[in-house]
């Protein structure tokens, strides 16, 4: 097998060259016809975004992604939309376009689990100061029966990050046994450790109040509501075909399929990881996220639960987290180093990072193919770079 570094060299670089796909511009539909290098009349500023794409293409050069979909934008829509290299190198080149569709990993945390929580909040189905306990009674043992909801979603609650793979391998119901069964790590409240367990409990949650699986749940109250046509956990065949390559699973190339193995192992629909989309239906949700929960109309969180949400909470160790965001902490490196204090964002394994600037009316979502085709790529600080440069435009003059 090629490594990632040959391979895009000789097809960026040599006789094969694919050309990068790119569009700048709305959602509207006919705008989805607009000739790649004309720029819409609402776009971001032309140095900014050459820099932008130098950037992405030099990383993509130096094997550190496979490819990549950018879009940028405001609360009026987007300012930049492109699509880089490729979904897929092996076992065939497949450009990645617009709609390509992304393993999302850990940002299932907070565009799943977390606004389903929220929601329940917001309806007073749960308590954020409640014992988890209260909902999931045989998760109240070995000392958690006090761990509350508010210190899962800060990542605070003492659970390790993740407990053996093996747990999960012979099924969901001896998995969640074994999950109950863990130990803390330490007090509640005592260290800020970042738990997959923990949102897997999360989920578990919202699944016990609401009676409806974590995917159906999320679907219905967010993505459905907003048009979010692309996203959700399990992609059917016609997705699976849009969706990046990641790396190997028992011999075969993972395609459409969710790369974190526990989730995997769980069916694909998990608290932690498992959610897929497209850059374009993530916009949506940025967009409504700016505008305190409702986007043209669609209200999915009161304004009060989009604030409570993301405002700023300490957590051990003097980082900053909220209510399922990251803000500033030791996971931060992929947020913009100009964005303001009321910034509000996550990353995720396969690449992936959404980022919410109420301070300066920007968002950005890069989703990035890192895993593929050997596993060793590194997008954090790109990510972050792009952030920068955007949130630095928003700030330098008006739009």
């Amino acid at each position: 097998m090629l490594t990632r570094r040959s391979w895009l060299v000789g097809s960026l670089c040599g006789s094969i060259a694919m050309p990068l796909v790119r569009y700048r511009g709305a959602f509207a539909s006919d705008a989805l016809d607009t000739p790649p290098n004309v720029v819409a009349p609402r776009s971001l500023d032309s140095q900014v975004a050459e820099e932008i794409r130098r950037d992405i293409r030099d990383r993509i050069g130096e094997g550190e992604l496979s490819g990549c979909v950018l879009l940028v934008g405001d609360s009026r829509g987007p300012l930049m939309h492109e699509a880089f290299g490729f979904a897929a190198l092996e076992p065939r080149p497949v450009p990645a376009t617009l709609d390509t569709l992304f393993d999302l990993a850990s940002l299932t945390k907070p565009l799943a689990t977390a606004m389903s929580i929220m929601l329940l909040v917001e309806q007073r189905a749960i308590e954020l100061a409640s014992p988890a306990a209260r909902h999931l009674a045989d998760f109240g043992q070995a000392g958690k029966e006090t761990v509350t909801i508010e210190q899962l979603l800060t990542h605070v609650s003492g659970l390790t990050a993740d407990n053996a793979l093996s747990d999960y391998l012979e099924g969901p119901e001896v998995a969640w046994d074994r999950i109950d069964a863990l130990p803390l790590l330490d007090p509640p409240g005592a260290r800020f450790r970042y738990s997959d367990v923990g949102f897997l409990v999360l989920g578990r949650i919202v699944e016990q109040v609401s009676g409806v699986r974590l995917d159906r749940f999320a679907a219905e109250r967010f993505y459905e509501p907003l048009g979010m046509i692309d996203t959700g956990f399990v992609p059917d065949a016609e997705r699976r075909r849009r969706a990046i390559t990641t790396e190997q699973r028992d011999g075969n190339w993972i395609r459409g399929d969710v790369h974190d193995p526990r989730a995997h192992a769980l069916g694909g629909v998990a608290g932690h990881a498992g959610l897929f989309a497209t850059a374009r239906d993530l916009a949506r949700m940025a967009e409504a996220l700016l505008g305190g929960g409702l986007r043209e109309g669609v209200r999915v969180l009161a304004p009060e639960t989009v604030a409570l949400m993301t405002a700023d909470r300490t957590v051990p160790g003097e980082q900053i987290r909220s209510l399922g965001w990251d803000k500033r902490s030791g996971f931060s490196s992929n947020r913009g180093e100009s964005f303001t204090d009321r910034a509000f964002g996550h990353g995720g394994f396969t690449g992936t990072s959404f980022w919410v600037d109420p301070g300066c009316d920007r968002y950005v979502i890069f989703l990035g193919n890192r895993l593929h085709p050997d596993g060793r790529g590194n997008v954090n600080r790109l990510a972050g770079r792009i952030g920068t440069a955007v949130g630095r435009s928003a700030t330098a003059k008006p739009n």
